[in-house]
């Protein structure tokens, strides 16, 4: 099996100028920055304390306040951060970091990944999620640098598919230091993979993060509209929430829905399909405000979800009405949002269960049941006792996922 995904990856590497030409024009690659996928750098190069890597935007969030940690900490000299996309980079780039450098994780090929590890030099590697790299996981235990898995992340299709070849996913999973799995059903799958170290200390996600409040003069703009929030939809669910605003509009004449794609380069093919339905749509990115005639106000910048979520009193959480499996609700909940989904929640089905029991969600399957919850939900009382306990759980796990990490330093 290891073989074979060599053989693949030696194939896909022979590919990649032709597939990252693609990319580029897709908006999915940095034209100018694409080399260092291959382990090549403009930048300047030294060893690192400590490596991060996270893919995209979701798990680059989740470690940014470990970073900021280790930023102010004396004893960690540099700190490395790779993420996969684009959207995480521009994510990034808005931190003003000291310490830390950030360059795009190269290809899983094993000349690659000696070259990088060669340059960086990191003296524990950090991945979080559901991140495993085969190739590189091999050659970062060669070189006896500790691999921590933190927030790990493993779901019942990806359980199966490494279920094909046990023995090579044993092998990769072994070397795997510590892992630290953000639930239950994560924890008996890495013991059901191989990895011996594993401490269950819960999703690092209820963690919050410093975020800005929204600016006054976005909250005067809208102080005498009902705010309404979709935030991290997913295709065919902005058609939903499109609807749902035209049916609740009849009765709430002064409703002003905020949408927050999970993906912001689908933006245009959101704008098209709700002005189908004869909405007025007013884009973020164009950097003007929503005006009394608007219907959907698209947050199609990076970033800026809290500011947002802070001004509704209830949200919709996409991924949940289509065959993903649900998107993160702690940053709603952390605003103090009483929460509106659909049933495919199994990527959040601990955190979702733990709403039902605090009764701060509700489960959604078509329009009627949408319209039913935000009429009940939209005047919602925002409960300082329910933040608090969020704010409570996540320090604790943050805590404990900084002295995890500082065991290997």
């Amino acid at each position: 099996m290891y073989l074979l995904y060599n053989l693949f990856g030696f194939i896909f590497l022979i590919l990649s100028p032709l597939i990252i030409f693609i990319r580029i024009i897709n908006g999915k690659e940095d034209p100018k920055r694409f080399q260092e996928k291959f382990s090549l750098y403009k930048k300047n190069i030294s060893n690192a304390t400590v490596w991060f890597h996270g893919s995209s935007v979701g798990e680059i969030m989740s470690i940014l306040p470990i970073i900021m940690k280790f930023e102010k900490d004396k004893s960690i000299k540099k700190i490395l951060l790779t993420s996969t996309t684009v959207s995480s980079a521009s994510i990034i780039k808005k931190k003003s970091f000291k310490k830390t450098t950030h360059v795009y994780y190269p290809f899983d090929v094993g000349f690659v990944c000696s070259n990088f590890l060669s340059k960086w030099k990191p003296k524990v590697a950090v991945f979080v999620d559901s991140e495993i790299w085969p190739n590189m996981y091999t050659k970062i235990s060669s070189k006896k640098i500790p691999i921590i898995l933190i927030n790990a992340r493993i779901t019942k299709k990806s359980f199966k598919r490494w279920q094909i070849s046990k023995q090579f996913a044993k092998n990769i999973f072994s070397k795997i230091t510590i892992a630290l799995p953000q639930n239950g059903e994560t924890k008996f799958y890495l013991q059901k993979l191989g990895v011996k170290n594993i401490k269950n200390i819960g999703n690092l996600k209820y963690f919050k993060s410093s975020q800005s409040k929204s600016k006054s003069n976005l909250k005067n703009n809208l102080k005498d509209r009902i705010i309404f929030c979709a935030a991290s939809t997913h295709y065919n669910e902005e058609r939903i929430i499109g609807k749902l605003h035209l049916d609740l509009k009849k009765k709430y004449k002064n409703l002003l829905t905020i949408l927050i794609p999970r993906h912001v380069n689908r933006s245009k093919e959101i704008i098209d399909e709700l002005k189908t339905l004869n909405l007025k749509v007013i884009e973020r990115s164009a950097g003007k405000k929503p005006n009394k005639d608007c219907d959907i106000y698209i947050v199609d910048t990076y970033g800026e979800m809290s500011k947002f979520l802070e001004l509704s009193k209830l949200t919709f959480i996409g991924g949940s009405m289509v065959n993903h499996g649900g998107q993160n609700p702690l940053e709603a909940v952390r605003m103090g949002n009483y929460i509106m989904h659909g049933k495919k929640v199994e990527n959040f089905k601990e955190i979702y269960k733990e709403l039902k029991n605090l009764k701060i969600s509700s489960q959604v399957n078509n329009l009627d049941q949408m319209k039913n919850v935000f009429s009940k939900k939209f005047n919602y009382k925002k409960s300082s006792k329910i933040i608090n306990k969020i704010d409570h759980i996540g320090k604790k796990i943050f805590k404990s996922n900084i002295q995890e990490i500082k065991n290997y330093l």
